[in-house]
């Protein structure tokens, strides 16, 4: 039981380092598109609701927003990397920020840590 135990730990250990290694490598490739996204899609929301630009006016965002420069296979090609990095780099991230704030387990009686 207790090597099965030490097999398991040593693969979670090896699948977080390899996924903090994935994050390492993926975020630079991921970090100009999304941010193109975010940017354009709130300058245009503000443009649009708040500066009272209308929908011509301000297309040329939603265009750089979601991809239309590409063409309609770039578009949809850009959209689903996009979509799909960011859920990879949430999931790492995520990994990350719950290994580096552990919780304490919790202690029974009769029974020790370690």
């Amino acid at each position: 039981m207790a090597t099965l135990n030490v097999s398991v730990r040593k693969t979670e250990m090896n699948f977080l380092s390899n996924s903090r290694q994935f994050h390492k490598y993926l975020a630079p490739w991921v970090f100009l598109p999304l941010f193109i996204s975010a940017t354009t899609g709130l300058i245009y929301r503000i443009s649009k609701d708040l500066l009272g630009y209308s929908r011509d006016e301000v297309h040329w965002l939603m265009s750089l927003h979601e991809g239309e420069w590409l063409g309609n296979n770039g578009e949809l090609i850009y959209v689903t990397l996009n979509s799909l990095g960011l859920i990879w780099m949430l999931i790492t991230g995520f990994q990350m920020f719950s290994k580096k704030i552990s919780f304490p387990k919790k202690v029974t009686k009769g029974k020790t840590k370690g």
